[in-house]
């Protein structure tokens, strides 16, 4: 048998091997990794997966500025973290300063505490 011929079966059968097991993978409700290897990225998907509380000031805030909740979800999906204005590493606990882009209707900011994985939103302010 020739070497191509070889080559033809060997991706052919890789092939639907990879359909199977993406089709079975899909199914089992496995969640696939993503690729959120940047800072910014990981900030994000920690408060997203781990959830977030209000301060009163925070809430105070919200309503000043006519905005809820899905706004703030909105801004832990798109935005993007100051690192030169957030203190990751300060004891007891760090905190993070996210703003939204300009591409949203009201920009904002929001300044978050972090202590042992449990975020606090502190301050919600318009840009």
């Amino acid at each position: 048998m020739k070497v191509l011929h070889r080559t033809g079966y060997y991706l052919g059968g890789f092939s639907i091997g990879l359909i199977l097991l993406a089709f079975f993978v899909k199914g089992s409700g496995v969640e696939l990794p993503s690729c959120d290897y940047m800072p910014n990225a990981r900030v994000l998907k920690t408060i997203r997966n781990n959830g977030y509380s209000l301060s009163e000031n925070a809430e105070k805030e919200l309503q000043a500025l006519q905005l809820d909740t899905t706004d703030l979800n909105v801004l832990f999906l798109e935005g993007e973290v100051n690192f030169s204005k957030s203190d990751t590493r300060r004891e007891p606990c760090g905190f993070y300063s996210i703003y939204s882009q300009e591409s949203v209707k009201i920009p904002i900011t929001a300044t978050l505490e972090n202590c042992d994985e449990k975020f606090t939103v502190l301050s919600v302010e318009k840009k």
